[in-house]
C-alpha cells in the first residue's frame, strides 16, 4: 500500500476565483508544481478531491468541469507530474451525499481505487471541510493552506 497527496482544487492547486470553470480563469498557485513534484520523488500519489457545487447550482455543467479537468491534469503532465485521479462531487450542497466533503467520500474511493494507506497520506486543502474529511476518513496529516502574506501550509491534525 502507497501514501497519497489529496489536494483540494480551488484554494490549493488554483486560485479561488469563485466557482472557477474555465482555462482563462485558471491560475495556479505558485510553487504548486515543485510541491506535487517533491511528493513524486518521495512515493506519492497525486489525487485531486473537490466539491463542485456549481455544478448542481447550474453555474456550468459537468462536461465545462471534465474539460478544464482534462486540461489542469495535461498542464501537470507537461511539468513531470502525473495526477491519478481527479474526484469530484457535483452536488448542491444542500444535497445529502456521501462525496461531498466534509464526507470522506471521495477519499475513501481513492484508497479503494489504489490501496492507499491512508495513515501515510496526507491531505492540503483550504477550508475546514477539507480537513473534516480527510479526518473522517483516516488521512495521518491533514494541512490547511493559509491565505497569509507568505502563503505557507498550516499544520491542522
Amino acid at each position: 500500500m502507497r501514501p497519497a497527496l489529496f489536494l483540494d482544487r480551488d484554494g490549493v492547486i488554483n486560485v479561488d476565483r469563485g466557482y472557477v470553470h474555465k482555462q482563462e480563469d485558471f491560475e495556479f498557485i505558485d510553487g504548486i508544481f515543485e510541491f506535487c513534484r517533491l511528493a513524486k520523488q518521495l512515493g506519492y500519489l497525486i489525487f485531486v478531491v473537490t466539491n463542485q457545487s456549481g455544478i448542481g447550482r447550474g453555474y456550468y455543467t459537468e462536461q465545462d468541469f471534465l474539460g478544464l479537468s482534462d486540461w489542469m491534469c495535461g498542464v501537470f503532465k507537461d511539468h513531470g507530474i502525473t495526477i491519478e485521479k481527479v474526484y469530484f462531487c457535483p452536488s448542491h450542497p444542500d444535497e445529502d451525499s456521501p462525496d461531498r466533503k466534509p464526507m470522506p467520500g471521495m477519499i475513501q474511493k481513492a484508497a479503494e481505487e489504489f490501496s492507499i494507506d491512508l495513515s501515510r497520506s496526507v491531505l492540503i486543502g483550504d477550508k475546514e471541510t477539507d480537513i473534516q474529511a480527510g479526518i473522517a476518513a483516516g488521512v495521518g496529516i491533514n494541512l490547511m493552506y493559509c491565505k497569509g502574506d507568505n502563503h505557507e501550509y498550516c499544520f491542522v491534525s
